[in-house]
C-alpha cells in the first residue's frame, strides 16, 4: 500500500498534469484571440496596403504567441517528456535548430516593438488644418485611444474625442489626441520591456537546462540565475498590473496564463534538479557527462509516478 508521502506526491503529478493542459489549451485560445483582434487592428492601419515587414509588424503579438507556443513546447519535451534513452545527439541538434527558429520569431518581435517605439516618439506629427475630429469624417481615418481603434465618421466623431489637437503617425491613416498619445507612448515601452524581460527569463531557463543536462544541480550560477529569473518573473507582474489599470483585462489574463504556462516548466525543472540531487546523494560524486553520453536513466515523470 502507498505511504501517505506517496500519495501526496501522486495526486500533486495529476493535479499538475491537469494545470498544465488547461493552461495550454487555454493559451491556444488566446492566440486565435490576438490574431482576430490584431487582424481588425490592420484593417485601420493598413488600409491602403502595406510592405511584407509592415504586415508581420501588425501581427507581432500573434507572431510572438506562436513562438513562445513553440519554445515550451520544447521546453516541455526537454524537461519532461523525452526519456534520458531516447534523447539522442540528434534529437538534442534537432530541438536545439527549433529553438533557434523560435528566437528569430521573437527577434522579430522585439524589433517590431522597437520600431513602433521610435514611430511613437519621433514620427508623430500634429495633423494641419484640424481642430475637431470630426474634420476628419469621412475621409477614411481611425481614431485610437488605449488600443482601441474606430472609424471616424459623422456619427462618432462628436464622442470619440473633444481634444482640438491631434497627432498622426506619418504615413499612417489614424489619429490620436494629447492623452490617447500618452497612452500609446506607455503601452509601446510597456511591450517592449515585457518581450525583453520573457526572453531573458527563457534565457536563464536555458542556462540552468543546459547545466542539468551536464548534471550539475546546484552551485552560484545556477542559484544566481534563480534568483535573477524572481526578479524578472516581479517585473512581469508590474507589467500585468499597469494593463489592470488601462482595463486591457485580455493582456492582464493573457500574461498570468504565460506566467502559468512556464512555472510548469520550471517545476519540470525543479524535479529534474532533485532527481540529479538524489542520484548523487545516492552514488556519491560521479564523472561529469552530458545526458547524451549517460547511461540510460528514465526521467519521464509520468512513468515515474507511484503505481
Amino acid at each position: 500500500m502507498p505511504s501517505l508521502i506517496e500519495r501526496i506526491k501522486r495526486k500533486v503529478f495529476e493535479l499538475r498534469g491537469w494545470i498544465k493542459w488547461t493552461v495550454y489549451t487555454l493559451l491556444l485560445v488566446n492566440f486565435g484571440y490576438y490574431f482576430w483582434e490584431e487582424w481588425g487592428i490592420a484593417m485601420h492601419v493598413l488600409r491602403d496596403g502595406g510592405t511584407f515587414l509592415k504586415w508581420t509588424a501588425a501581427f507581432s503579438a500573434s507572431l510572438d504567441e506562436a513562438a513562445w507556443f513553440a519554445l515550451l513546447f520544447l521546453f516541455e519535451l526537454e524537461t519532461h517528456a523525452i526519456p534520458d534513452e531516447k534523447f539522442t545527439p540528434a534529437l538534442e541538434r534537432t530541438l536545439h535548430a527549433a529553438r533557434i527558429v523560435a528566437y528569430v520569431m521573437l527577434a522579430h518581435t522585439i524589433y517590431a516593438y522597437g520600431v513602433n517605439v521610435w514611430k511613437l516618439e519621433y514620427r508623430q506629427i500634429v495633423v494641419p488644418e484640424v481642430s475637431s475630429l470630426c474634420d476628419l469624417a469621412g475621409k477614411e481615418m481611425s481614431f485610437t485611444s488605449n488600443m482601441k481603434y474606430t472609424t471616424i465618421d459623422a456619427k462618432n466623431c462628436g464622442e470619440l474625442s473633444t481634444a482640438s489637437r491631434f497627432y498622426q503617425t506619418i504615413g499612417e491613416p489614424v489619429v490620436t489626441d494629447p492623452r490617447g498619445l500618452v497612452i500609446e507612448k506607455q503601452l509601446g515601452w510597456v511591450d517592449l520591456v515585457e518581450a525583453v524581460v520573457w526572453l531573458l527569463i527563457v534565457f536563464s531557463i536555458e542556462l540552468v537546462v543546459h547545466e542539468q543536462n551536464r548534471d550539475i544541480a546546484g552551485g552560484p550560477m545556477i542559484r544566481a540565475t534563480n534568483a535573477a529569473k524572481g526578479l524578472l518573473y516581479g517585473i512581469l507582474l508590474l507589467v500585468t498590473a499597469y494593463w489592470a489599470y488601462r482595463g486591457l483585462w485580455l493582456y492582464v489574463w493573457d500574461e498570468l496564463l504565460w506566467i502559468g504556462g512556464f512555472a510548469v516548466i520550471e517545476m519540470n525543472v525543479v524535479e529534474w534538479r532533485d532527481e540529479l540531487l538524489e542520484e548523487e546523494s545516492q552514488d556519491g560524486p560521479t564523472q561529469l557527462l552530458r545526458r547524451t553520453d549517460r547511461p540510460d536513466r528514465e526521467r519521464n515523470i509520468d512513468q515515474a509516478q507511484p503505481g
